[in-house]
């Protein structure tokens, strides 16, 4: 008869392991609701080795949403192929996917957690919203945005988080049709920027050249123009 041996965890791997577990509990309850005793229960180990690799809860919720961001920037990571309607269809698709999954853990990141105030949360945050910024102006082909565009993408990127928190509560729209709603709201608030100025009005008529016609873009139009007849 074979008797197993726990393996001993070296520094790092516990430390990682430590934050897979804290960010498997934030995605069911709110970190602030979260104990050390029961992230310690979950990895098997107790509460005072917990401190020997996070000096308190603050700094393994950082830890876990400094994973968390980075896993939330690669959802709007796509590649520049096809048109532009689809490819934003399917970062919404993984944002929400992310939202899906980690729906009290980002609630509580969005509105502010155990760690709210914290430089560094706020910090991790913004390096979020920057990097979903950088990819949007990345599909656009855009290095130098003017004004009005970075005021369309930021608003965009806002009107992403409110809308992820909104249906967060109940659920009560379709997980679907709010995807592909925050597409529309891309297309519309360009037009109606693009309205007042012409850089604005080039880069829609780029946007909408080869949107085919079962596209995201051509969608919002033939809805559009239904509202008027």
């Amino acid at each position: 008869m074979t008797i197993g041996v726990r393996r001993r965890m070296g520094v790092e791997e516990r430390r990682q392991q430590l934050i897979g577990v804290a960010l498997e509990l934030f995605s069911r309850r709110s970190p602030d609701e979260v104990s050390i005793d029961e992230i310690a229960a979950a990895a098997g180990i107790s509460r005072p080795l917990v401190y020997h690799y996070f000096p308190g809860k603050l700094s393994l919720y950082e830890a876990a949403l400094q994973r968390a961001s980075e896993d939330l920037a690669s959802r709007f990571a796509e590649p520049r192929e096809g048109p532009l309607g689809a490819r934003l269809l399917r970062v919404m698709r993984r944002f929400f996917d992310f939202v899906d999954d980690h729906g009290p853990g980002f609630s509580a990141l969005m509105r502010g957690g155990p760690a709210v105030g914290s430089s560094t949360t706020n910090a991790l945050i913004d390096s979020v919203r920057q990097a979903a910024y950088d990819q949007i102006l990345s599909h656009l082909r855009v290095e130098n945005p003017p004004a009005r565009l970075e005021l369309v993408i930021r608003s965009w990127i806002s009107l992403a988080e409110s809308t992820a928190l909104i249906w967060l509560d109940g659920r009560r729209i379709p997980r679907r049709e709010l995807e592909a709603q925050l597409v529309h709201d891309f297309a519309a608030l360009t037009a109606v920027s693009a309205a007042y100025d012409e850089e604005m009005a080039a880069l829609i008529r780029h946007m909408f050249k080869d949107e085919p016609t079962d596209g995201p873009f051509t969608d919002l139009v033939a809805r559009l123009i239904a509202l008027g007849s």
